[in-house]
């Protein structure tokens, strides 16, 4: 009888050893499993729960860039929104929408650009080639004496780029190849601070599309003739309200005869500066008479890289009212430099950013 409990007692002991060494096995199987598939690229917290990928560079809510102002998305009527005097029939309303994008404030000044041609000089002077710099990126400032025939442009072309008295007036004689390159500049420049400081890159700076240059330069007014709103060219006090050739031979009569400084004429509804007027502005689209049928209705944009004409917008200072009107289309094949055209930069908006009501 003792016997058999003393069989009974050591099986119930084996059975409880096997018992448990199957236990931890089992276990440590699962914890090895647990590493070998984390290791693979599974993501999970401690619980197993996903929670994301760690290690992500730092990206606070997106900040307005330097020198830009937002311009909330929305929907708007783009075209023309007056007579089509030369009867181009290149501009036809169509609603479309826009997401949100930052603009600069200002078109680039002389001594912004010049901060750029240093720059290049400095460091990429023996990759692109002095000739390069020189013909392609630097200011062609013999634009004042070509683009006018008898008329004594040469103060404006031994001054305008060099001298400090016009370092906050819009650089011009800059083609849109060079426009864009100064854009991937600007990009390269502010990411390889961001990068450094851990922190995530910010979208590029580029040429806005056609259709953000319009609707940021209707500052919200859909349908307005001018950026500033109605149809009048002065305010109440008779002051012009943008540096533009007001009449046959006149060129003073709204304070400089040829560019201005920039930002000395009153903004828009969005802040922006200089919409219409001082000098045209160039756009990343191809020109195309029939792009407005043909292009989306959601941040439509006209690409066609075997296209030489390049959209230019907002008229300048040598150019009559029709041109100031948001609605008027223009272009200038892409590597013809003007003393009338310069340009200013957008950035796509990471999420967008409400209207204010």
């Amino acid at each position: 009888m003792l016997s058999t409990k003393i069989v009974i007692v050591i099986f119930d002991i084996t059975s409880l050893f096997t018992f448990v060494m199957n236990k931890f096995l089992k276990l440590s199987f699962i914890a090895v499993s647990v590493i070998v598939l984390g290791g693979c690229g599974m993501r999970g917290g401690p619980e197993g729960d996903v929670i994301g990928a760690q290690d992500r560079p730092e990206f606070n809510p997106q900040e307005v860039p330097y020198g830009m102002v937002p311009c909330p998305g929305g929907t708007f009527h783009m075209g023309q929104t007056d007579q089509d005097i030369a009867a181009t029939m290149s501009n036809l309303n169509k609603q479309v929408t826009i997401r949100g994008f930052y603009m600069d404030e200002t078109e680039i000044t002389n001594n912004e650009y010049r901060e750029f041609m240093n720059a290049i000089r400095e460091d990429s002077l023996d990759i692109l080639g002095e000739e390069y710099v020189m013909t392609r990126l630097y200011p062609d400032t013999t634009v004042w004496m070509r683009d006018f025939t008898y008329s004594m442009g040469d103060p404006m072309m031994q001054y305008y780029y060099t001298h400090p008295a016009f370092d906050n007036y819009p650089v011009v004689g800059v083609d849109w190849n060079a426009a864009r390159y100064f854009s991937d500049w600007r990009t390269k420049r502010k990411n390889a601070f961001l990068v450094e400081d851990g922190q995530a890159a910010m979208p590029d700076f580029r040429l806005p599309s056609e259709a953000e240059w319009e609707y940021a330069a209707r500052g919200g007014r859909d349908m307005v003739t001018y950026p500033w709103g109605g149809p009048y060219l002065r305010n109440a006090k008779g002051c012009m309200l943008a540096n533009f050739k007001p009449g046959r031979g006149d060129y003073y009569s709204d304070g400089y005869s040829y560019t201005g400084p920039v930002g000395q004429y009153f903004p828009n509804d969005f802040g922006l500066y200089d919409m219409a007027g001082n000098v045209s502005e160039w756009c990343a689209d191809a020109y195309y008479d029939a792009a407005v049928p043909v292009v989306w209705d959601l941040n439509p944009v006209y690409n066609n890289d075997n296209e030489p004409r390049k959209v230019v917008r907002g008229g300048s200072w040598k150019d009559v009212a029709y041109f100031l009107e948001t609605g008027t289309r223009n272009f200038e094949f892409e590597d013809s430099a003007r003393s009338y055209i310069g340009f200013r930069n957008s950035m796509i908006m990471l999420g967008d950013r409400q209207r204010s009501r």
